[in-house]
């Protein structure tokens, strides 16, 4: 382990302490204390109830889960940007979380036939429509076996446009109009609905994930340098391709299932840690995890304090800062980092 590595495993301990510690209902002892009872298994002053009941089961599972969204959408992100050795790429551009979000709307609102919606979960509805998104991205983009970055992307942004459409219509159609609210707040990315049953979907398929990548490093680092030099190297390019696919659709699936839509983390992530790692899969893979987790918790901590008492998506903070981001990426042009 790098100190690196060391420094931001620390740095993300810090900032989950931080982030259950800040509000005016609790001060930063008492969080201290509840976090120290619960974490020694009752060792210590028992805290007080309520402030036990916002700590334990408001604030730490929701930033507990900020590090399993964050972490996997920028592993995803990188392992995208790689599939398609483009610096543009990720889960929220190719359409991915799109047509999740449009999956898990069908599914929640009831509009798909009971036999199927019983047969389904939310994770699974929204895998689905994930995975039926980038395989209609990758299908157009791809011509004889090549892959065209700009038919990409192009895509990609056709299809995202369908699915937040889809997912528009199917919750407006919505006959009840108590969910109306809550689906469209889902919809624009939000944590606030976490609990710890909801973090363990994503923490199984995050996990799973992470797994799978480090263990395809050394093909993705072969990848990196096209398709003809990875077969060269003994890479078997099309498999892993499939494996990245499907991967990306369940990691992305299964954290808009619980978190909603949220965009840019694996555009923005990626970059800053190939700046001081490199582009060794082996490094950039666990530094994502990890930058991607503090940068999400941070930006569900600007939320926070932008509306105090109200709940702003951090899907739209971290639009504010993926947007301008993405423009510069277009503007210098950079069509490769390999």
């Amino acid at each position: 382990m790098n100190r690196w590595t060391v420094g931001l495993l620390a740095l993300a301990l810090v900032s989950v302490i931080f982030s259950v510690s800040i509000g005016r209902e609790v001060s930063f002892p008492e969080a201290l204390s509840v976090l120290r009872y619960h974490a020694v298994f009752g060792y210590g002053t028992i805290p007080d109830p309520i402030a036990d009941r916002i700590v334990w089961q408001l604030r730490l599972p929701r930033a507990l889960l900020a590090l399993i969204v964050g972490g996997g959408l920028g592993i995803i992100g990188a392992a995208m940007q790689t599939l398609v050795r483009n610096p543009l790429a990720e889960p929220y551009i190719l359409g991915i979380s799109s047509g999740a979000t449009a999956g898990a709307s069908l599914f929640y609102l009831g509009f798909l036939p009971p036999l199927i919606s019983k047969a389904l979960t939310m994770p699974i509805a929204a895998f689905a429509g994930g995975l039926c998104a980038i395989l209609i991205v990758y299908s157009v983009a791809g011509s004889r076996g090549h892959l065209s970055v700009a038919r990409l992307l192009l895509a990609g942004v056709a299809v995202a446009s369908l699915m937040g459409a889809l997912a528009s219509f199917i919750t407006l159609s919505s006959p009840d109009p108590d969910k109306l609210r809550s689906v469209l707040f889902w919809l624009l990315g939000s944590l606030h609905l976490a609990t710890w049953n909801v973090l363990i979907w994503p923490a199984i398929a995050v996990s799973i994930g992470l797994a799978v990548l480090l263990a395809l490093a050394r093909p993705l680092d072969g990848m990196l340098t096209g398709d003809e030099s990875a077969h060269s190297l003994g890479v078997p390019v099309e498999s892993v391709k499939r494996i990245l696919i499907v991967l990306a659709s369940l990691v992305t699936g299964s954290i808009v299932a619980a978190s909603g839509a949220i965009g840019f983390v694996g555009l923005i992530v990626p970059h800053a840690v190939r700046s001081f790692t490199g582009v060794t899969h082996r490094k950039v893979l666990p530094a994502s995890f990890i930058v991607g987790a503090i940068f999400l918790l941070w930006a569900d901590l600007a939320a926070r304090a932008l509306l105090p008492g109200a709940q702003l998506p951090v899907g739209i903070v971290t639009a504010l800062c993926g947007v301008p981001f993405f423009l510069i990426l277009l503007r210098r042009n950079r069509q490769g980092f390999g």
